[in-house]
């Protein structure tokens, strides 16, 4: 029997890191306030993911200032695209698994 979760990436386990992959799958760049509102969290608990996801090479960091504030934004990379599509074809194979 072939092991039904096997190809899961690990670092999606996450349901915080699942979504902040979501949101940069159909946005060119989001900013760390979006990314916070959209996914209904606080700084410190956004900000451990995305280190997590950072120092797994997933996500490029952009940081800038818009007037005197800085604003900091978050873009997938290729190694990031190409891990987090692996992740969901692993997923549909484990659902059609079953069905």
């Amino acid at each position: 029997m072939i092991n039904p979760i096997g190809n899961l990436n690990k670092i999606f386990d996450s349901r915080i890191r699942l979504g902040v992959m979501s949101i940069l799958m159909v946005n060119e760049e989001v900013s760390f306030n979006d990314l916070k509102q959209m996914l209904e969290l606080t700084d410190g608990n956004l900000a451990s993911h995305l280190s997590t996801l950072e120092e797994n090479g997933f996500l490029k960091v952009h940081k800038g200032f818009v007037g005197r504030k800085t604003n900091t934004t978050y873009s997938i990379t290729k190694a990031g695209e190409k891990a987090f599509k692996g992740h969901l074809a692993a997923l549909e194979n484990m659902i059609r698994s079953i069905e």
